[in-house]
């Protein structure tokens, strides 16, 4: 079975600047991500793209196996990801002269997920035969309980509203949190669809203190909070 890895990080960062590359216990963010796909030990290649010379830079220090320049119309603020994640899979299948069964993508800035995490998704999509495995967590609130939805005369509902009222939000059906931290593909599904929600796509749950996708700055104090307690400092 081969399969490939790869970790698309721009330079450009509204939240948080330079995110990818700010120190995290002494690491680049990204370096993470390149030592969890490694240590899964299932991949035969980890794959960066970038538009950024310094993640690319910071990325062959920390062990990829293969970097990608990210051409800039795919690293704008709008540009969606999944072109950019198609981008460095087909440069990787040139530059090594393959294709890969199974395509994974991790997002660098998710650094609290696990090696076991990365291998019992791709588990999850290779034993189950789905299309593809996207991550998330169990979710705080809830539509049919907490979440609510403004209508344009004002007027406030619950975003899905149950046949039944349910008095306590546990006993609502259960819903999870996408945490963007892991995506895995058969290669048709990743080059033959623009979604990752299709008939066939499963879901592989973590923990909320694995899940934490940095977005702002308090969102990197929080992960670094928990890093320190993960790494037993």
């Amino acid at each position: 079975m081969n399969r490939i890895c790869t970790i698309c990080a721009r330079g450009g960062s509204k939240g948080v600047l330079g995110k990818n590359l700010r120190l995290m216990h002494g690491k680049p963010l990204i370096a993470y991500s390149i030592e969890q796909a490694k240590a899964s030990g299932l991949f035969n290649a980890v794959v960066v793209s970038s538009d950024s010379a310094g993640i690319l830079e910071a990325a062959r220090q920390h062990g990829a196996d293969l970097l990608i320049d990210r051409p800039a119309e795919l690293a704008t603020d709008t540009a969606a990801k999944l072109p950019a994640i198609r981008h460095a899979a087909e440069a990787a299948e040139r530059a090594l002269g393959m294709r890969f069964d199974t395509y994974v993508d991790l997002d660098a800035t998710s650094p609290l997920r696990s090696a076991e995490d990365i291998r019992n998704a791709v588990e999850l999509l290779e034993a189950s035969g789905a299309g593809n495995v996207i991550t998330a967590m169990p979710a705080r609130r809830s539509p049919y309980f907490n979440l609510v939805e403004v209508a344009q005369d004002g007027s406030v509902a619950l975003s899905k509203r149950p046949a039944v009222a349910f008095a306590r939000r546990q006993d609502a059906p259960p819903c999870y949190d996408m945490n963007a931290s892991i995506y895995v593909w058969r290669r048709p599904v990743l080059f033959g669809t623009d979604t990752i929600f299709n008939p066939d796509t499963r879901l592989y749950v973590m923990p909320e203190e694995r899940s934490i996708d940095i977005d702002s700055e308090l969102d990197f104090e929080f992960v670094q909070f928990l890093m320190k307690r993960q790494l037993g400092e």
